[in-house]
């Protein structure tokens, strides 16, 4: 039997649950802070695949390669910028042997995250070499077998362009999401809203737009929703992360409870979202209980942002489109075009 193609899945089925996080789960496998987590496709496979396994079982449709850092910027950290071509052709074929052996359709996104460096005009990384960093990354994932381009936690809008311009050059789908933080915004400003006009505004239009990591999973419906007012048409991803991180005896721990992460999927199926994981801090028995939460819901109404905050927690002004500082000038302007 043929197994439908990524699009195909997307644009027939009601819902695909992505994977959850990769490095919170290896630091318990003996990651260590400041290592590269992409080093592991060859040097310890194994862990790879079980980690990969562990998502396959706990109900993934979509499974995310081990390359979010793949790029020749980041891995220019690891002394190992001259190695792209391997290291992301390994985490795609680790992904896709367990991908392909699960009996069922799973889906390889290969993950591209930021390269870390500022792009022009405000930074020094031009476009072009920007295009051309992704598109190394993009070809050699598409070479080990992915099967859509999954662009992530990207924060500006020249990043994004030059991620999705390099990508396209693979000529598979490719899927975008960008990362919000506290005050409703990526790193450099954007609101869901403008993300997504810019999406829609993309020489190559991506299959899916939407948001990951971020603050917690509340503040993550409500980036949802604003992508999901702005962009109707829009198939939209909500990879939220497990509750909100806290320091506890010297780790990161978060939150969220697999009951939280129940929750959050069916308030994010509700929000419009079509391709539903987690983000940092969600295990393999977090995304068990998302599997088991959307396989038994019906779809309801949009939610009101009051009832994402009673359920998964309290959500910023900023973040609820409230922008008290725009307004207050805004006010200011017209009581000055008054005067």
């Amino acid at each position: 039997m043929t197994r439908p193609s990524f699009t195909e899945a997307l644009s027939t089925r009601p819902w695909l649950l992505a994977d959850g996080a990769t490095g919170t789960n290896y630091f318990q496998v003996g990651l260590v802070s400041g290592d590269a987590p992409e080093m592991w496709n060859e040097e310890h496979p194994e862990r790879v695949r079980d980690l990969h396994r562990r998502f396959i079982e706990a109900g993934a449709d979509i499974i995310l390669t081990n390359s979010f850092g793949g790029n020749r910027y980041r891995l220019k950290l690891h002394n190992a910028e001259d190695r792209v071509r391997e290291i992301n052709i390994a985490a795609a074929k680790n992904a896709r042997a367990e991908a392909d052996a699960a009996g069922r359709p799973v889906y390889v996104g290969g993950s591209m995250g930021p390269t870390g460096e500022i792009f022009e005009p405000i930074g020094t990384l031009s476009h072009d070499a920007g295009v051309e960093a992704f598109a190394e990354q993009a070809l050699a994932l598409k070479e080990g077998g992915v099967d859509v381009l999954w662009i992530e936690t990207m924060s500006s809008e020249e990043e994004l362009r030059a991620a999705v311009e390099g990508a396209s050059r693979a000529g598979l789908p490719i899927v975008t999401t960008m990362s919000f933080d506290t005050n409703g915004r990526t790193m450099m400003g954007i609101t869901p809203k403008a993300f997504g006009a810019l999406a829609g505004s993309l020489d190559t239009q991506p299959v899916a737009i939407g948001a990951n990591c971020g603050v917690g999973a509340s503040e993550l419906i409500a980036t949802v929703l604003g992508i999901t007012a702005a962009r109707p048409d829009a198939n939209v991803v909500a990879k939220g992360n497990c509750g909100v991180p806290q320091y506890v005896d010297g780790h990161i721990h978060y939150s969220g409870t697999p009951e939280l992460m129940a929750d959050y999927a069916r308030i994010a199926l509700d929000a419009g979202a079509k391709i539903i994981g987690g983000c940092c801090g969600t295990s393999p028995e977090h995304l068990a209980a998302m599997r088991k939460a959307l396989e038994t819901h019906v779809k309801g109404s949009r939610p009101p942002i009051e009832l994402v905050e009673e359920r998964l927690g309290s959500v910023s002004e900023l973040a609820k489109g409230h922008d008290a500082a725009a307004a207050g000038a805004a006010r200011r302007e017209r009581r000055r075009g008054h005067g």
